[in-house]
């Protein structure tokens, strides 16, 4: 049984070194065109190595999504694991290539202004969650909402509701009067946060603050929701519940969410956290250069050592 009783007030520092980072995210998809035309051709990430059926993707040299094409099933509906992979762009400018390329592909997307970041969803087609993400922290900031604080204030004291759409004819405009549409995204993309469905947000986030040691920053209850970081917004990793009381792991063969990757810069700061997982009583499994531990909600984590 997992020890991960938290304290109320969840805002908190990080016991993991900042530079701590995530690494690539696999998923199990069930078709290598169909996952290749949204994570390729929409999202705009490269092809940058292939194994048997394993397709490695990212921008620049740096691989940040790892598709294994070993699903049979899409991703099975209130379940746990992935609700979206986040991946955070540069720029505004590559944010609307990225949008650019979704509509001319007539892919159903979502572009949501959170004031601390502007977001725009889609799915591939298996029912995998991917967020692009451009970070605004300069705009605002997070109140709790359980406390009777507005969800985000923008720098002038406004309120802000956080879930507000994108107005897309601005965003488009970041591109210029005579865009040069670009099919990639550039060096310095990145996995900005995952945000997971779990069984109960109190006991995900004992375990993500207490036990991995990042910094707790919000749990509200009203919304069904909690995020934990490092020391800035946004998130790294953030859960809810909205799979409902029933939910389970996912059948075997689903698509969806093998593992994410937490990446240490050192020694010292992954024997840590093996403590901890111990000490919490979690299942730690070695491997080939890596150990593999699980959330409570059965949620498969990779660490390894920075390169």
């Amino acid at each position: 049984m997992i020890d991960t009783s938290v304290q109320t007030n969840v805002r908190s520092m990080p016991v993991l070194p900042l530079s701590t980072t995530l690494g690539p995210v696999h998923l199990a998809v069930t078709d290598r065109t169909k996952a290749l035309a949204i994570w390729q051709d929409v999202v705009g990430l490269d092809l940058i190595a292939e194994e048997g059926n394993r397709l490695s993707l990212g921008a620049g040299d740096k691989i940040l999504i790892v598709l294994e094409t070993s699903a049979n099933r899409p991703v099975a509906p209130r379940s746990h694991g992935l609700y979206h992979v986040a991946i955070h762009v540069p720029t505004r400018h590559e944010l609307a290539q990225m949008a650019v390329r979704a509509l001319q592909r007539n892919i159903r997307i979502a572009p949501t202004d959170h004031l601390v970041s502007e977001a725009i969803y889609l799915w591939d087609l298996d029912g995998n969650g991917i967020e692009i993400t451009f970070e605004t922290p300069w705009r605002g900031t997070l109140g709790d909402p359980d406390k009777g604080e507005t969800y985000a204030i923008a720098a002038d004291g406004k309120p802000h509701s956080g879930r507000e759409p994108i107005d897309l004819d601005g965003l488009l405009g970041e591109l210029g009067p005579q865009p040069v549409l670009t099919p990639r995204m550039p060096e310095g993309t990145r996995i900005g946060h995952v945000h997971l469905h779990v069984r109960d947000l109190h006991e995900a986030m004992g375990f993500y603050r207490d036990v991995i040691g990042f910094a707790g920053f919000l749990m509200i209850d009203s919304f069904g929701m909690g995020d934990v970081g490092l020391d800035y917004m946004p998130h790294s990793l953030a859960f809810n519940i909205w799979s409902g009381p029933q939910a389970t792991q996912p059948p075997a063969g689903s698509a969806g969410l093998q593992w994410l990757t937490i990446v240490l810069p050192d020694g010292e700061s992954l024997a840590g956290l093996h403590q901890r997982l111990a000490t919490a009583g979690a299942s730690i499994t070695p491997g080939d250069g890596w150990s593999e531990t699980q959330d409570p909600s059965g949620n498969r984590i990779r660490l390894v050592l920075a390169a």
